[in-house]
């Protein structure tokens, strides 16, 4: 769960609520944002000119070593500086209105579209020009860097892949790394929901950025567990990866897997860090089909609503609902391609663990919030728990809730809260062997972000989840 800084224990953390999308949108609808003063916005937030167009030289040239010098002397750092990535592909394709919106709020070169700049590129080119201004004896720019802040509008997707790049900042050397605030703009928003930001973007929007912006600078700040996820594939199999992974080198594979030596050549490695979710199985399927479509006839998207009923339809038409597990090989549940292990707190050894026949997907998750809102896990009593050797679930305990979907109508039940999902484990650490079988292909998806995963008759595919050492930064929005 995710802990306000300073607070003693458990009792102050944030609450974690599953919000109705329709509710957060129309608590947009208040006059809150509309009493907020645009110039005393604009002083807290707004970065000096001659540090926001370095940055925005540095990034656009790919070189930090950009002249930059104040226009005056005695230039100040704002109270809380700050910059804002925004999906232009999200939120029903309100991403560039919401662009235009926020550079009229700041300034136009606080306001990066994800659709230009990688924010991999902002770490490694933006900051570092602040860090090297700073370097020379420049205490506006070392102030700036300092108390920088980040928002992201996007989904949980979008999110995570800035919370990866600034995480780059840890493995480097450079902290602080910048805290993080979110816009709803996805279908699921459940990360946004998880830290008091809403589930859904407002539908009176350009009063509810002023309040949102504020919210960003001077809201408490939250730590968030992180999960680190390397896949070890066949090389030779064609894969297009989400943003949050990237190719690997051998230093990278894990010992624990079973790969001969000689056989090292043969394999690829990905890696990437989720701060939600991971899923395999019937609903990566589903999100995948409902990706493609999107980005195929763009005009269906336009709002969270339209995107789940959307979604809904879809879902019906994989056939979750109406084939069962012993169908063909496509549609049979996960046990005949999946071997799970996992490791306990505490214990430095694998345990397998039984995957359940009849389930068709298998989800890891970290937070209380999925699917929207929704809470699969439950909150189970605790003689259940004792007799399970489970744990009350908190996002901040190490551990991740493993828990099974079996068909649609089971993952209807489950979204609904009125029954619990299939209870499988709580892990520690978590080691996945595919062997692809009659199967030429399993989907998956992390934080929002589904992709096709090729399967191999000949070698297995490995997936390990470890629990990243630091734990990112997060904007409380409440």
């Amino acid at each position: 769960m995710a802990v306000v800084e300073g607070s003693p224990g458990r009792g102050a953390q944030t609450k974690i609520a599953a919000r109705s999308s329709m509710v957060d949108a129309f608590k947009g609808c208040g006059l809150s944002g509309m009493g907020i003063d645009k110039e005393e916005l604009r002083r807290r937030v707004l970065i000096p000119r001659y540090l926001r167009v370095a940055m925005v030289e540095a990034v656009r040239g790919k070189n930090p070593a950009v002249v930059a010098v104040p226009e005056e002397e005695g230039v100040e750092a704002p109270e809380t500086p700050l910059v804002v990535f925004v999906n232009s592909k999200s939120g029903g394709r309100h991403g560039p209105q919401l662009k235009v919106r926020l550079q009229e709020l700041m300034s136009e070169e606080q306001v990066f579209d994800l659709s230009n700049v990688n924010p991999s590129h902002f770490v490694q080119y933006g900051l570092a020009c602040l860090e090297r201004l700073s370097g020379s004896g420049d205490d506006c720019a070392e102030n700036t860097r300092q108390r920088l802040r980040v928002m992201v509008a996007g989904g949980d997707g979008t999110v995570g892949w800035v919370l990866g790049s600034l995480g780059e900042l840890i493995g480097q050397n450079r902290e602080p790394v910048p805290p993080v605030g979110i816009i709803p703009l996805g279908t699921g928003n459940d990360l946004s929901r998880s830290f008091g930001w809403g589930g859904s973007f407002p539908f009176v929007w350009r009063s509810a950025m002023k309040r949102s912006l504020l919210r960003a600078a001077i809201g408490p700040i939250c730590r968030l567990d992180s999960w680190q996820i390397v896949i070890s594939m066949p090389k030779g199999e064609k894969v297009e990866l989400p943003h949050s992974l990237k190719l690997l080198d051998r230093n990278d594979f894990s010992q624990d897997l079973n790969i001969e030596d000689e056989d090292f050549e043969k394999f690829s490695c990905f890696g990437g860090v989720f701060y939600n979710y991971f899923s395999i199985g019937m609903d990566a399927q589903i999100a995948y089909g409902f990706h493609h479509l999107r980005n195929q006839k763009p005009y269906l998207a336009q709002g969270p609503i339209t995107n789940k009923l959307i979604y809904s339809g879809y879902t019906c038409s994989q056939g979750w609902f109406c084939t069962p597990c012993i169908g063909g090989p496509g549609l049979r549940g996960l046990k005949n391609i999946l071997q799970l292990s996992i490791k306990r707190v505490n214990c430095s050894h694998w345990e397998q663990i039984p995957v359940p026949s009849d389930v068709r997907s298998i989800v890891a998750l970290n937070l209380h919030n999925y699917g929207s809102g929704r809470n699969p896990w439950g909150r189970p009593k605790p003689n259940y728990l004792e007799k399970r050797g489970f744990v009350e679930a908190h996002a901040d305990d190490g551990l991740l809730e493993i828990f099974g979907l079996k068909q649609g109508w089971h993952a209807s039940f489950v979204m609904v809260e009125l029954i619990t999902a299939k209870h499988i484990a709580q892990a520690a650490a978590i080691k996945l062997e595919f062997r692809g079988g009659d199967w030429r292909r399993a989907f998956m998806q992390m934080d929002g972000e589904p992709w096709k995963q090729p399967m191999s008759k000949e070698f297995s595919t490995f997936v390990e989840i470890r629990r990243v050492p630091t734990q990112s930064l997060m904007i409380n929005g409440e």
